[in-house]
């Protein structure tokens, strides 16, 4: 008679891994000790981002001997982002933690962030802050330190750090989040634009002592460029008239003053072929036009997606009381939407 299957463990953790060998097997087994006191079950989903070092292998031979240990292989090297996602996508436990394989995430303080949700119903994620830094480097410190208070200011959702890959998470959340380009620097954000209630605690941090790193001071620009997406996601993403269209409302505005003032010379006969102004207040005109063309596709854009079954609009619990919470649920369909 085939085996029934394996309950699914209580928490998955994911690892990407690129160009880490020599840490592997350390990183597998303080992992496995990390664990071994906790009453929860768990895997360790170990996704390899394409690595030409060995990883690999590796992590066939250390996954031979481990029935919770799952390698997930990548085509090529994708990034974090898609490493994580691969990740997600597979992950089976209710509470799901991520964290480097450099090893200079400790892992030791996963059951530090687990029992924080535990202990907490009112938490969905827990953040690990690196308060006392080990990077000898100026170039990983100082662009950190930049993207912290860029994040922070632009997003709404103050941390201290945002770049420690250590991480927990109820299962929800993760299932509502998707990750791509490098918007790993920004889970916490889509997180809370998921829903998620945030909370941060204190974690070791260690130098590394093997491999080597992967970041500079170029990622603080990318930062930047990644940054803009994320506010407009969070803020305009169901609404992107109010984002062009306020925009070119501000540009048609003085293109439509100057465009009058300059016809009233013209009716008082002053000649106005030849002014700048004219140019100007044409220019601004149109682009304001543009602007506000470019949110009404967008809005219908954004009709079409949700319509057409697409993320859901919003998240909701029905609460029943001495009753076990009800799984969140999507927006309703078109035909019952909410007046």
């Amino acid at each position: 008679m085939p085996q029934p299957p394996a309950p699914p463990p209580d928490v998955s953790i994911v690892v990407p891994i690129y160009n880490e060998v020599d840490n592997l097997p350390e990183l597998v087994e303080r992992i496995a000790q990390a664990m071994a006191g906790q009453p929860q079950t768990f895997e360790l989903l170990a996704v390899d981002d394409g690595s030409s070092d060995g990883s690999r292998a590796r992590l066939r031979e250390l996954a031979a001997t481990r029935a919770w240990l799952r390698p997930v292989f990548l085509a090529r090297n994708y990034g974090q982002s898609s490493a994580l996602q691969a990740g997600f996508d597979r992950v089976r436990g209710r509470y799901v933690v991520t964290l480097d394989a450099d090893l200079q995430n400790e892992p030791g303080d996963i059951p530090l962030l687990l029992q924080r949700l535990e202990s907490d119903p009112d938490v969905d994620m827990v953040s690990g802050w690196r308060k006392d830094r080990q990077d000898a480097e100026l170039s990983r410190k100082l662009p950190s330190r930049i993207a912290n208070r860029l994040i922070s200011g632009a997003t709404g959702v103050h941390l201290h750090d945002y770049g420690c890959a250590l991480k927990a998470y109820r299962r929800p959340i993760i299932d509502r989040i998707r990750l791509y380009g490098e918007l790993h620097r920004f889970i916490p954000s889509l997180a809370r634009e998921a829903g998620a209630r945030i909370a941060e605690v204190a974690v070791r941090h260690h130098a590394r002592t093997r491999g080597v790193s992967k970041y500079g001071i170029d990622r603080t620009f990318r930062v930047i460029l990644d940054l803009i997406l994320v506010v407009f996601f969070m803020r305009y993403r169901q609404r992107p008239l109010h984002a062009f269209g306020g925009l070119g409302l501000w540009l048609a505005a003085p293109g439509v003053l100057i465009l009058l003032w300059l016809f009233g010379l013209k009716l008082l006969g002053h000649d106005i072929g030849g002014r700048l102004l004219l140019l100007v207040g044409v220019m601004l005109l149109l682009m304001g036009v543009q602007m506000i063309a470019a949110g009404l596709i967008g809005e219908l854009l954004m009709r079409i997606y949700h319509e057409a079954g697409g993320a859901p609009q919003f998240h909701a619990e029905e609460y029943v009381p001495d009753r076990a919470p009800a799984p969140f649920s999507q927006a309703p369909a078109a035909s019952e939407s909410i007046a």
